[in-house]
């Protein structure tokens, strides 16, 4: 708990970068997608992945997935402790073997603010590599007051088009994250937050913009490249 207090304090919720303060990105070449995926009914084997894309054409640059054994135990609020090292040990690999295609900001299958001590996922891995971070979750992480009862299903049912959005208020006031619908065939959300060093709005607006189909590409091509994994 105190490590992940001493980390918090380091993480910048405001755009850092030129790229992010334009409305079409420009200067932005490179968008990165991080996940670690398990072994179906093994919990100690896993499958780490990043992925790098070209921006705004979406094309795989580069791909690293690797099996790795998990050996920190599960504790609930302290997951990236148990799982952020492989992806750094990732990212690392990919600024010595091709530093030129290294991302200028990593979308993160996971929350970031969007956590029960405003300190997920996409934060550890931000603070860690500094790389510009967002938090992209399919399901909503209840924290804070947030709950998915009948008013946050009438409120994701009024997102009628791509691009919509509602914001995640905490009971402590705090804007924890936002509610997108990222694809019009798709009345499924994404919920997006702050990892590091990028605005509320910024990840929102760069999430939508890689979203060809519900999930954004760099998140689904990481994810694509896992299933096609053997299993040990």
């Amino acid at each position: 708990r105190r490590e992940q207090g001493r980390l918090k304090a380091s993480v910048v919720e405001q755009d850092t970068e030129e790229w992010q303060k334009d409305p079409h990105f420009s200067g932005l070449e490179r968008v990165g997608g991080v996940d670690l995926s398990y072994i179906k009914g093994d919990d100690s084997r896993a499958c780490a992945s990043l992925v790098v894309l070209s921006y705004p054409a979406l094309e795989v640059l580069y791909q690293d997935c690797r099996m790795v054994t998990v050996s920190a135990p599960y504790v609930a609020g302290f997951l990236a402790f148990r799982e952020v090292p492989f992806l750094v040990e990732a990212v690392q690999r990919l600024q010595q073997e091709e530093p030129q295609l290294q991302p200028q900001v990593l979308l993160v299958d996971g929350n970031g603010l969007l956590h029960p001590r405003g300190f997920g996922t996409a934060c550890h891995l931000g603070v860690l590599t500094d790389l510009p971070c967002i938090g992209v979750a399919k399901n909503l992480l209840q924290v804070d007051g947030l709950v998915r009862d009948e008013l946050h299903r009438e409120q994701v049912r009024s997102l009628q088009r791509s691009g919509e959005t509602f914001p995640l208020t905490g009971t402590s006031g705090k804007v924890l994250g936002m509610v997108l619908r990222s694809y019009n065939n798709s009345s499924k959300p994404l919920y997006v937050s702050v990892g590091h060093r990028v605005s509320l709005d910024t990840a929102v607006r760069l999430v939508k913009a890689c979203c060809r189909f519900r999930v954004p590409e760099p998140i689904r091509q990481v994810r694509h490249r896992q299933q096609g994994l053997p299993s040990p």
